[in-house]
């Protein structure tokens, strides 16, 4: 079996001159059973995560290494978009999607970060960015079996040449008490409101391991 790559939602990414943040969700076409991009958002600057190409992601023993500068990193395209919420002071005239709005300093919803409200700063609302045709995959979403819940994804593996996503992997924590359980992509039915799977819960116990290099 060829050897395969994990990208594990949650680790800190690394640029060729820093560290730019931590993966905080990865996006996939569900067709081509690809993975396209990693979303990551700089550690205490939320809201301004980045879409960046998978193909410049390498897994490493402590965390995901970019092959980008963080002057490159900062050029990717949002991840995010934040609009106003209708109605809100002095925007009362245009629709949500009219006019946008950007975080500034950890400034979000008209709070500050002690989470009192701050006059005269409108409302706002944020949204995921993903490419038309593809879907994100979080950190702690549900896993189904035909039978119930197993457990919540930890993250993703995929093949490095073609970037095509081989399994789902269990965080810890689930039923069976292996350190992993790596779920193919296969027998996943939906991924709608949580990863739904086309075997039993015995079976989803009985899958072999699988050979991952960190």
């Amino acid at each position: 079996m060829a050897q395969t790559l994990s990208f594990t939602i949650g680790a800190d990414a690394t640029c060729a001159d820093g560290v730019c943040g931590t993966v905080k969700r990865v996006v996939v076409d569900p067709v081509a059973r690809t993975m396209t991009h990693l979303v990551v958002e700089p550690k205490h600057r939320l809201g301004l995560g980045r879409l960046v190409p998978v193909e410049l992601a390498t897994p490493a023993a402590d965390g995901v290494n970019l092959n980008c500068t963080m002057a490159e990193f900062e050029r990717f395209d949002s991840a995010e978009e934040t609009q106003f919420v209708p109605g809100s002071q002095g925007y009362q005239m245009y629709g949500a999607e009219q006019v946008l709005s950007w975080p500034y300093y950890g400034l979000h919803g008209g709070h500050s970060l002690s989470g009192d409200s701050v006059p005269g700063v409108s409302k706002t609302v944020t949204y995921d960015t993903v490419p038309p045709g593809e879907i994100e995959v979080r950190r702690g979403e549900p896993v189904y079996a035909t039978d119930g819940a197993i457990g919540r994804v930890h993250g993703l593996v995929i093949e490095p040449a073609s970037h095509h996503v081989s399994h789902v992997l269990l965080a810890e924590g689930h039923l069976w008490g292996r350190k992993e359980v790596a779920i193919p992509v296969s027998v996943i039915t939906d991924v709608e409101e949580g990863i739904k799977l086309r075997i039993s819960k015995q079976e989803v116990a009985d899958l072999p391991p699988v050979d991952i290099d960190r």
